[in-house]
């Protein structure tokens, strides 16, 4: 069949959750389908990612949008009582683009990405199908907590507007998909309508055990101008590490990642080392003994711990990571929901061998079972064909 993919961001280079996603789905759907790539860009996207994404498929079309035309689009939704992100991904050139290229390739299906695309997608008469990919409302709203003043109501505002866009698009679109029953259950409005639950995966060939000298005691990554992962890196160095510390006083940490914030690199220290973006993430994985991840706001699966679990590193984490993960705590992972656990666990794990040996090798035994990307495509391919088919 053919598959018309609107993406708000162009999926390559692999630096954030929903380029990795979309990336895999494409990669694999293009073994059986046709696909026809639509992705909007705010920045200048390299003849190589573009030779990248060719290799799966049948053409590419890019819409540039404008970063200043963004901000100004924001504040139109702002008045206009809209998403401020749907303003900012929104453009009338881009949506005549969208519409003269779906004209030439008369796809059929429509799989867009994110609520971000609703508007995108929504005017095109074909079968149309929503990746919410995690619930983007329940997020915003868990990055309420402790804010005051202006930022409360700005991501208060965007709250409310991005759960009427979740709620719409049960309207809109044939089909809506999401990365866990998690995120699934953020959406109230599943009760009354279909969402299925299509997971990620992790690339075992590419993440993998990779013995070498280690030089980090503990590392977290992730895009580090990404709000829950800047909030993570900041609650592990100022409030767990002290805990550590007083065990283990020459524990360090490396936080590796693309785009390090100010708030980020502001952690850099003897015992704290901040990488920026690397070439290749997997060698920041392989440079450390124990992976952690101490999430307290977002949403989502964290792609970080698939690839840290698929690369045999023993991983800690909290009860909101790993509600999507679905692992079981003490034996694949470990998980603590105050800097206290957080810094036991990382203690225990680090005065013992045998400890760190069992969790790592079982961690890696369940995300092998449970998120190879086939295994991960199947549900979503099986609703293309459902909606093709009637």
């Amino acid at each position: 069949m053919k598959i018309l993919v609107i993406l708000p961001r162009f999926p390559f280079p692999l630096e954030k959750g929903d380029k990795l996603r979309a990336y895999h789905q494409i990669k694999y759907l293009s073994q059986r389908h046709e696909i026809y790539l639509f992705a909007l860009s705010h920045i200048h996207v390299s003849d190589e990612a573009i030779a990248e994404m060719q290799q799966y498929c049948k053409s590419v079309r890019i819409a540039h949008l404008s970063p200043v035309g963004g901000a100004m689009r924001v504040m139109r939704n702002f008045c206009g009582t809209r998403s401020l992100q749907m303003g900012y991904w929104d453009s009338a050139s881009a949506r005549s683009q969208l519409r003269r290229y779906a004209d030439e390739v008369q796809p059929d299906v429509v799989y867009a990405q994110m609520v971000r695309t609703m508007k995108y997608a929504a005017a095109l008469p074909y079968r149309k199908v929503l990746d919410f990919q995690d619930a983007l409302s329940m997020n915003t709203e868990r990055r309420m907590t402790g804010r005051h003043g202006l930022r409360y109501f700005v991501l208060h505002y965007e709250f409310k507007m991005l759960r009427s866009a979740e709620y719409s698009a049960c309207n809109i679109f044939d089909a809506m998909t999401i990365i866990s029953e998690t995120d699934r259950d953020a959406i109230p409005q599943h009760y009354s309508t279909r969402i299925d639950v299509v997971r990620n995966g992790v690339d075992f060939d590419y993440f993998r055990p990779m013995p070498q000298e280690q030089h980090y005691d503990l590392v977290f990554c992730g895009n580090m101008s990404y709000a829950p992962n800047i909030n993570a890196a900041r609650y592990l160095v100022e409030e767990i590490m002290p805990l550590v510390w007083q065990r283990y006083p020459e524990a360090n940490v490396l936080l590796a990642g693309a785009d390090p914030k100010p708030a980020v690199r502001a952690l850099a220290s003897s015992r704290v080392a901040v990488s920026g973006r690397l070439p290749d993430i997997r060698s920041a994985y392989a440079d450390a003994r124990i992976f952690v991840a101490p999430m307290r706001i977002g949403s989502g699966l964290q792609n970080k711990l698939l690839e840290a679990m698929a690369m045999q590193l023993p991983c800690v984490t909290t009860s909101l990571a790993n509600a999507a993960l679905g692992a079981t705590d003490g034996e694949h992972l470990l998980v603590g929901d105050n800097a206290e656990a957080i810094a036991n666990h990382i203690i225990q794990l680090l005065g013992d061998d045998a400890l760190r040996s069992r969790i790592a090798e079982s961690g890696r035994q369940y995300v092998q079972e449970h998120y190879s990307w086939p295994a991960a495509i199947e549900p979503l391919e099986k609703i293309f064909n459902e909606l093709v088919s009637k």
